[in-house]
C-alpha cells in the first residue's frame, strides 16, 4: 500500500473513533501539586496507553527498566529501552523540564550517579552487556517526547547509548517512522570509565530512519559521539532542529546520509571537539548524503535546488579535546567549528563561526571501507566520499585559527575528485577584512556553485587534518605534534559537566492537554512562541528563518 493510503486509512479510522465519542485519555505518572497520579511507572503508563493518549509524568528521578523485563515488548533485542514507545499518537510530557528525570543508573542510585557501581550497563547478550537506550520510539508515528531530563542511558555491545531515540528501523535500511514533536528536552551523562570507553553514553536525542519531525528548545552534553544525530533517512529527511545547544561532546551534533529537508536553526554549539559535522557513509541507507531538494524541487529558505540548511547558528569555542570520544567521531579535528564531509548540496548561511582554534568551517572528503562503495569511489579497500554543489554564504567569521598551523583560520577546503564546484560568497571577518581561506581566495575563485571543476588537492590542508583528527600520529590521547609539521591539543583527561543551571522548562506544560486532575479547564494556556534569551555568547539573541538566494 502507497503511504498515501497509509494517511488516508489513518484519518478515516481518527473520524470514526471521534464518531463514536472516544476521546483521548489522560494518564498521570507520579505526583504533582500534592495530587497523585494513576501510576507510579511511566512504562506501565505508556503500556495502559491507547494511540492519542496523554500521559504527564510529575517531578521525580525514573528508573524505568522494561529493557530488564522477562517480555521487553516490542523492542528489537539488540536496541534495549529503558522505556519503549511503539505506539503511534502517543503525547509523552513532564510537568518540570529540570525535574523529570528518567535515569539510566540503577534503582535506588543517587540522581545521574557518576559512581561505576550505581551504573546499569543492561542485559548480558553473546558479546556482553548490551547498553541501554532512555526513551525508544520503535516505528510509532507522530509521538511527542517534551519537558523532561534522561541521563546515564549507556552503550554496550548492543544499539545503544541514546537517551531520546525515534527509531523507524536501525540496520534495516528503510524509513519507518513518521513525524515527531521533542521539546524542552536535557540529554547528558556523568559517566565515563577511561577503561571502558565504549560504555559511555553515545548520543543525546537521535533520530533514524525516520521522515518528519521537530526538536525544539532542547540541550545534550557530555556525549562520545555527539549530542544530536539524524541519519539514515536519504533525501526524505524533513526534520528541523531549532534552539538547541550541544556542548562537551565529541561532536556538537552529527549527521549521516541524511539530506533533503532538513534545517537546523537558532542553535549554538560550543565546547565540543568539533563543533557540528554532516557526512556521506557507508551504512544502512542509501549514501551519500545529499542536501538536495527531492524531486529537484526549491526550497522556500534558499530560492536554489538546496534543502538541507544550516542557518543563524552561532558556532563557537570548539576546542575542547577532553571529552568523550570513539570510533571515527573521536576523528573528528578538535578546533573545528563545523565540517561537511563527503556532503552535498549543503547550505550554510547566516551563521557566525568564532573563537575556533583550528578552523572556523571546512569542506573535507570522507574515507570509508569498501566494498560495497555505494554512491562513492571504490579504491582498493576504500570508498571515497567527496563533497560538491555545497554553497556557504553570507556568514560572519572571527578568530578563528588561532593555533597557527599552516592552513588553519576562517575557512578551508579540500576535493579529490572532479565534480560540481562549492561556492563561497559574503562571507565576512568581525571587525572587517576579508576571511582567511586555505586554499587561498576561496570567495573569489569559486563565488558560484555548480559547474565540474577539477580537485584543488588542496594537500597542506589534508596533512593538517590528517594531524589534528589522530590518524596521522595514533590516538586522541598523546603526543600533541606530529610528524607533518602541526602542533594540536590532545586529551589529558575527560571531563563531565553538570547540567547548566536555568535551563527553561515549557511555561505552561498543561497547555493543549484534556481537563484533569492535575490541568483544570483555568489552568490550560496557549503554547507561547519560543524565544532564545540574550546570554554572554549571543548577546543580542538570534533571528528567525531569512529567505535567501544563496547561490548565483
Amino acid at each position: 500500500m502507497r503511504r498515501l493510503g497509509v494517511v488516508a486509512l489513518l484519518v478515516f479510522v481518527v473520524a470514526l473513533v471521534a464518531a463514536a465519542g472516544v476521546s483521548a485519555r489522560v494518564l498521570r505518572v507520579g505526583r504533582y501539586k500534592g495530587i497523585a497520579g494513576q501510576f507510579t511507572s511511566i512504562q506501565a503508563a505508556i503500556d495502559a496507553a491507547r494511540p492519542g493518549d496523554w500521559i504527564l509524568v510529575g517531578p521525580g528521578d525514573y528508573h524505568e527498566r522494561a529493557d530488564h523485563r522477562g517480555n521487553p515488548g516490542p523492542q528489537p533485542a539488540a536496541t534495549p529501552g529503558g522505556i519503549v514507545i511503539a505506539k503511534s499518537n502517543i503525547r509523552l510530557r513532564g510537568m518540570d523540564r529540570n525535574r523529570v528525570v528518567l535515569d539510566g543508573t540503577r534503582p535506588g542510585a543517587p540522581t545521574c550517579s557518576s559512581r561505576k557501581a550505581d551504573q546499569d550497563f543492561g542485559r548480558v547478550g553473546s558479546g556482553g552487556a548490551l547498553g541501554r537506550n532512555g526513551v525508544l520510539i520503535w516505528k510509532a508515528d507522530n509521538v511527542w517526547v517534551q519537558n523532561m531530563t534522561a541521563c546515564n542511558f549507556l552503550g554496550g555491545s548492543g544499539s545503544a547509548g541514546n537517551e531520546f531515540w525515534w527509531n523507524g528501523g536501525d540496520g534495516s535500511g528503510q524509513v519507518g517512522g513518521y513525524g515527531f514533536l521533542g521539546s524542552y528536552l536535557n540529554a547528558t551523562s556523568s559517566y565515563y570509565d577511561n577503561g571502558d570507553p565504549s560504555s559511555a553514553a553515545q548520543y543525546g536525542i537521535f533520530s533514524s530512519n525516520w521522515s518528519g519531525g521537530t526538536w525544539d528548545q532542547t540541550y545534550a552534553s557530555n556525549f562520545n559521539d555527539s549530542g544530536y544525530y539524524i541519519g539514515a533517512c536519504r533525501q526524505i529527511c524533513n526534520q528541523t532542529v531549532n534552539h538547541a545547544h550541544g556542548e562537551f561532546s565529541a561532536l556538537g551534533y552529527s549527521g549521516s546520509n541524511s539530506g533533503g529537508q532538513l534545517v537546523v536553526k537558532n542553535s549554538e554549539f560550543d565546547q565540543n571537539k568539533d563543533g557540528f559535522d554532516t557526512n556521506s557513509q557507508n551504512g544502512d541507507t542509501p549514501p551519500p548524503q545529499n542536501g538536495g531538494c527531492p524531486n529537484n524541487g526549491i526550497s522556500p529558505i534558499t530560492h536554489t535546488h538546496s534543502c538541507w540548511v544550516f542557518m543563524d547558528n552561532f558556532v563557537h569555542d570548539n576546542n575542547n579535546p577532553n571529552v568523550p570520544a570513539l570510533g571515527s567521531a573521536a576523528q573528528g579535528p578538535v578546533g573545528t567549528g563545523m565540517s561537511i564531509s563527503g556532503g552535498r548540496n549543503d547550505t550554510v548561511m547566516h551563521n557566525r563561526f568564532v573563537n575556533n582554534n583550528a578552523w572556523g568551517f571546512i569542506f573535507v572528503p570522507y574515507p570509508d571501507n569498501g566494498p560495497p562503495c555505494t554512491g562513492g569511489t571504490q579504491s582498493g579497500a576504500a570508498c571515497l566520499y567527496d563533497g560538491s554543489g555545497n554553497a556557504l554564504v553570507d556568514n560572519v567569521f572571527g578568530h578563528n585559527g588561532s593555533y597557527g598551523n599552516p592552513t588553519n583560520g576562517d575557512i578551508a577546503e579540500l576535493t579529490l575528485e572532479p565534480g560540481p564546484s562549492d561556492c563561497f560568497r559574503g562571507n565576512t571577518e568581525l571587525g572587517g577584512g576579508p576571511v582567511t581561506s586555505s586554499p587561498s581566495g576561496l570567495q573569489a575563485s569559486k563565488p558560484t556553485c555548480g559547474g565540474n571543476v577539477p580537485p584543488n588537492g588542496n594537500l597542506p590542508f589534508m596533512a593538517q587534518v590528517l594531524c589534528d583528527s589522530g590518524a596521522a600520529i595514533g590516538p586522541i590521547d598523546g603526543p600533541t605534534a606530529c610528524a607533518l609539521g602541526g602542533t594540536y591539543p590532545r586529551r589529558t583527561a575527560v571531563v563531565m559537566h553538570p547540567l547548566p543551571s536555568g535551563l527553561g522548562s515549557m511555561p505552561h506544560p498543561c497547555a493543549g492537554v484534556p481537563a484533569n486532575p492535575w490541568c483544570r479547564p483555568h489552568a490550560s494556556h496557549p503554547v507561547k512562541k519560543a524565544t532564545k534569551k540574550p546570554s554572554r555568547h549571543n548577546p543580542g539573541g538570534r533571528g528567525g528563518d531569512r529567505g535567501h538566494d544563496s547561490r548565483a
